[in-house]
């Protein structure tokens, strides 16, 4: 345990990193109220449950896991594997995992090991994404969600014997669990067991590093900047910034009613954010995230050029953090124990 009273994790044991992340609820209380305490660790060892089973029929030439949908049977691993999720890109990036097909469109140019393969099947992109192109892949394994999330059933009748699998965040669970779940279950899944685990290991660390340097009595509101347009990201169930209000205390400078999880924020004006006076401001440059946009100005810029906001504590101060340029379109947890660490080197330095 170091001198802030983190734990220092040196075994990548399943049990133990589920735990971590238990632990870390526990410490927050009110901060995560959708389960209690023991819920969550009850919670917790269920998932470490799954991933020991499923690793234990790994030599069979097949896992057996829980998705979104229910327990699947899956090749281990997979030869032909279409990827959907952008949770997912990074992670079978960096196991080394070529996918046949991925929709390579909005594939972020940070991941060049499946954006700029040529040798990867482009589906396009989600809004008008070619499901024959899928077909012809002949997947066994289809990982989606997100973005394509709608397109499942129809995926199922057009590849039936292919196995899709979906992690997407469910409504009502805590968003570090949930990240961890479609880590640890890829892992079981490709047999990169220890690499998941490392991956879990380093976000949790992440997670308790930024709940130790944030101070609870600074305020902090979460935006979206597109097309030189200023959103206000909701806590609780904004895109990116959201669930980090709870998973790591965050005080809100500013709750709109009716607020939603809309991809380009809640339309508000620079004015009420001016008079909630955050002391942080979290930023996503939304625009900075999608390949096929390449003229919008950069979203600090957008924020420090903005008369209203001049005199806001955050802006005054430095104290405005602009998450990595890919994450609109990386929402991996390679992504987001980089927006945690990164946020607590300036909580630290700030404090």
């Amino acid at each position: 345990m170091d001198r802030k009273g983190r734990t220092t994790v040196t075994r990548f044991s399943r049990t133990p990193v589920i735990a971590l992340v238990a632990a870390g609820a526990l410490a927050l209380g009110a901060c995560s109220t959708s389960e209690s305490g023991t819920d969550a660790a009850a919670g917790s060892e269920s998932v470490a449950t799954e991933g020991a089973s499923a690793s234990n029929d790994a030599s069979e030439g097949t896992v057996t896991l829980t998705d979104n949908y229910g327990e699947k049977t899956v090749p281990s691993p997979p030869k032909r594997v279409v990827a959907l999720d952008n949770r997912s890109f990074e992670l079978l990036d960096s196991w080394g995992i070529k996918p046949v097909a991925a929709p390579r469109d909005i594939v972020p140019n940070s991941i060049p090991g499946i954006a700029d393969d040529e040798d990867i099947l482009n589906i396009g992109n989600h809004r008008e994404p070619n499901l024959e192109t899928i077909v012809a892949a002949d997947p066994d394994v289809i990982i989606s969600g997100q973005r394509f999330e709608t397109f499942d059933d129809e995926l199922q009748k057009l590849v039936p014997d292919a196995t899709l699998l979906d992690f997407e965040p469910r409504d009502g669970e805590p968003i570090d669990r949930e990240i961890i779940r479609q880590t640890l279950e890829l892992g079981d899944v490709f047999g990169k067991q220890a690499e998941a685990e490392q991956a879990v290991q380093e976000f949790t660390e992440a997670v308790q590093r930024a709940r130790n340097a944030y101070d609870p009595e600074q305020k902090v509101m979460a935006l979206n900047v597109s097309g030189g347009e200023i959103g206000y990201v909701a806590p609780g169930v904004g895109r990116v910034w959201g669930p980090l209000f709870d998973l790591i205390g965050f005080t809100p400078a500013l709750e709109v009613a009716n607020a939603s999880d809309d991809h380009q924020g809640d339309d508000i004006s620079v004015e009420a954010i001016a008079s909630a006076n955050p002391d942080w401001l979290l930023v996503l440059d939304r625009d900075a995230g999608v390949k096929s946009i390449t003229d919008s100005p950069e979203a600090l810029s957008v924020i420090n050029d903005s008369a209203p906001l001049k005199n806001v504590t955050a802006v005054k101060d430095g104290h405005v953090y602009v998450a990595p340029a890919d994450t609109y379109t990386n929402e991996s947890i390679y992504t987001y124990t980089e927006i945690l660490n990164q946020i607590s080197e300036q909580l630290e330095a700030g404090n």
